[in-house]
C-alpha cells in the first residue's frame, strides 16, 4: 500500500522579508520562522505515526522538519531525516541556491542533527542539467520524486519542501499565485494521497498520481472536491504566468 504523505512548506526565512533579500544564499529561518515550526508542532496530530522524514537540503527546509517533528525524533532516535535533492525549490536565484554538501556534512555533524545526506551529490548546487530551472526538467524531478515517495516501503511520511516545487510535486495548482509564486504559506501543511492511475491520470502517463484528501481541504477551508486533472493543466499556465508577473519566473 502506498503511503500517505504530508507535505509542509518550510517556515519563514529570511528572504521571505521580502525581493532585496531573494540574494542570499541558503537563508536561515527568521524568528518567526522558528515560532511557524513551533506552532506547526502544537497543532501536528499525527507525530507517533509518521515512519519517515524527508526534506530538500535547504536549511531552512531541514530545519522545519527537526523542529516542526521534533516530538516524532524523540520518540524514534533511529529515526534520520533523507534529505532529497529533488525537493529543491525551483529558481536559479541565490536564495534558492543550496550549500555544498561537504559544508552542509559539517553543519550537520557539528550540530549533532539526525540527516543522512547520501542522496546529496557534491553537484547538487549546480542549477544546470537536473536540476535545471525549467518547466520540464522541474516537472520531471517532479515525477520522479513522486515516484521515489510512492515506492518507499513507510506508511506515513512527511516532505519538507518548498513554495514553487510543492505545486509541480503535487500537480494542484488551485490559488498557487496567493502568495509570492505558491498558494501554500509558510509552515502549511496539507495531506496527500496516492490515487489509483485510471481515467485522466493514465490518459497523461503519470505513474504515481496524488491527490489532496478531503479532510486536508476542509482543514483549509476549501470545502469542493479538488480540481480535474484537465482543470489543473489549465491552472498551471494561469498561474506560471501570474508568477512571472509577481518577478518569480520560470522558462
Amino acid at each position: 500500500m502506498a503511503p500517505t504523505l504530508h507535505l509542509v512548506r518550510h517556515a519563514q526565512g529570511y528572504h521571505n522579508l521580502g525581493p532585496e533579500n531573494w540574494n542570499l544564499l541558503d537563508p536561515e529561518l527568521t524568528d518567526k520562522g522558528k515560532q511557524q515550526c513551533h506552532d506547526l508542532r502544537r497543532q501536528i496530530l499525527f507525530s507517533d505515526s509518521v515512519d519517515l522524514v524527508v526534506a530538500s537540503p535547504m536549511r531552512r527546509a531541514i530545519h522545519t522538519g527537526l523542529e516542526a517533528f521534533s516530538q516524532t525524533f524523540e520518540a524514534k532516535p533511529w529515526l534520520r531525516m533523507i534529505a532529497l535533492p529533488d525537493l529543491q525549490e525551483v529558481s536559479d536565484f541565490p536564495c534558492d541556491i543550496g550549500t555544498e554538501r561537504a559544508d552542509l556534512q559539517k553543519e550537520m555533524e557539528k550540530a549533532n542533527l539526525p540527516v543522512d545526506l547520501s542522496f546529496v551529490e557534491n553537484d547538487w548546487t549546480k542549477k544546470t542539467g537536473r536540476y535545471e530551472p525549467t518547466r520540464e526538467k522541474i516537472r520531471a524531478r517532479a515525477r520522479d520524486a513522486r515516484a521515489w515517495l510512492k515506492a518507499r516501503p513507510e506508511k506515513e511520511i512527511v516532505v519538507v519542501s518548498h513554495g514553487g516545487f510543492l505545486h509541480f510535486l503535487t500537480e494542484d495548482w488551485e490559488d498557487a499565485c496567493k502568495y509570492d509564486g505558491t498558494g501554500w504559506a509558510n509552515a502549511e501543511c496539507r495531506t496527500f494521497e496516492f490515487v489509483a492511475n485510471v481515467g485522466e491520470f493514465n490518459e497523461k502517463g503519470d505513474e504515481a498520481p496524488m491527490q489532496e484528501t478531503m479532510e486536508s481541504r476542509h482543514m483549509r477551508g476549501q470545502t469542493t472536491l479538488s480540481p480535474t486533472i484537465n482543470d489543473q493543466q489549465l491552472l498551471s499556465g494561469e498561474m506560471l504566468l501570474g508568477w512571472a508577473n509577481q518577478g518569480y519566473p520560470i522558462e
